[in-house]
């Protein structure tokens, strides 16, 4: 096997991975990052911005772009979006998790009614249509996928309905079908890293997620990246319950399960069907390419348990205005340990992740210091640059 499409929503994380490991990897995704065409063979644009447009794309366009590649693909490997994509309709294998079993597990609705009968630890869940008997407050979220973008809390019924007209609006295919109105709890959000075949799973890492990080992202609850490891007393307790999770599930290769640590222990709040955001922190802290770990997975095989060497951290910072990245801005990421990086004369929208930055130490208070510095001076140099563009449009500046 040397020849994989890698197909998602974001796929550099995985394309460089596999990348590292001596594959020859073609790539179709919705960012085609300046990092990722670096790393790929080739590379292709998914214009697709919304869950619907997901869901209907067609198999016969992905072909064609295989074809226009010009490879022998041996494989196809999924990233998020794509998790359920029909295998059948493909000349090559596709390295997931059936379509049937991803789909049980990344809809949350779905998932809930599972962990109440294993009888684990989950928020308690309502549909849109029980609302005399909803406690609050609630955290309104779609029912699969998302990033945390979408997620919104309600603390009484007049606030659940606005957050569901207002989803409406931001997408046509979030109906109150596809909204799950879920029980809201304090606590510290983490994952679990995973590895698993027909009969075994591999907990690879414990990591700290960083949600809607006022440095990172003006949105309450976006990903804002993750920490790995993360210490915690509950460890043991979450890698227990998600090795067990994602066999009951029946899910094959790279999972993600994540948690929410609260004053009582961990709950699971949802099960990724696919590789995950932490796999960058995941990779330098563990020492393990999870990219040929995954493709062992469908072999029946899998590595020895890692040991973290270090503390790495992902930040994703997101522009809080439209930005055009020009080839000063460009260059300014690339000076910092980053990835994700747009390439020059892309358009970024507000709310938007504009990059990755990253920072790796001894401790994590050290490795998070180094991170935010990093997002600081992006931050402080499209401030400048905005002023300067500002001051050169004004009668002033034209005198």
């Amino acid at each position: 096997m040397q020849n994989i499409l890698v197909i998602g929503f974001d796929t550099r994380n995985i394309v460089c991975s596999a990348s590292r490991a001596g594959y020859t990897v073609c790539s179709i995704d919705a960012f085609r990052d300046l990092d990722l065409q670096e790393c790929a063979y080739a590379s292709a644009l998914l214009e697709c911005r919304t869950s619907g447009e997901l869901r209907q794309l067609d198999p016969n366009w992905i072909i064609a772009q295989m074809k226009a590649f010009g490879l022998g693909f041996d494989a196809i490997v999924t990233g998020s979006g794509m998790e359920t994509l029909n295998m059948h309709s493909f000349p090559c294998p596709v390295l997931a998790s059936s379509p049937e079993a991803a789909q049980e597990a990344s809809n949350k609705s779905h998932l809930a009614k599972r962990l109440e009968a294993l009888g684990i630890p989950h928020p308690c869940c309502y549909s849109p249509d029980e609302l005399d008997t909803i406690e609050y407050p609630v955290i309104l979220k779609p029912a699969t996928g998302g990033g945390g973008i979408f997620n919104r809390v309600a603390k009484n019924r007049q606030e659940m309905l606005a957050v569901l007209e207002e989803l409406s609006r931001m997408d046509q295919g979030f109906t109150e079908k596809e909204i799950l109105v879920q029980q809201f709890l304090e606590g510290k959000p983490a994952s679990v890293s995973l590895l698993s075949t027909k009969d075994e799973s591999l907990a690879v890492a414990v990591n700290e997620q960083l949600i809607g990080t006022s440095w990172l992202s003006k949105l309450p609850f976006a990903y804002c990246g993750n920490i790995t490891p993360f210490r915690t007393e509950y460890a043991k307790e979450m890698e227990t319950l998600a090795e067990e999770l994602v066999l009951e599930l029946g899910l094959l290769g790279s999972n993600g399960v994540d948690f929410l640590v609260t004053e009582k222990g961990p709950v699971v709040l949802e099960v990724n069907p696919r590789f995950q955001g932490s796999l960058d922190t995941v990779e330098k802290a563990m020492g393990i390419n999870l990219f040929e770990a995954h493709v062992g997975c469908f072999r029946g095989e899998l590595p020895e348990k890692p040991e973290a060497k270090l503390f790495a951290v992902r930040g994703v910072l997101y522009s809080d205005r439209e930005l055009f990245i020009d080839r000063k801005l460009m260059e300014f990421i690339l000076r910092e340990k980053s990835a994700d990086i747009p390439s020059q004369g892309t358009v970024i929208e507000p709310d938007w992740p504009l990059t990755s930055l990253f920072a790796f130490a001894s401790t994590r208070d050290e490795a998070v210091r180094s991170l935010e510095g990093g997002a600081e001076r992006i931050k402080t140099f499209i401030a400048d640059q905005t002023k300067e563009e500002r001051e050169s449009l004004s009668p002033a500046g034209e005198a």
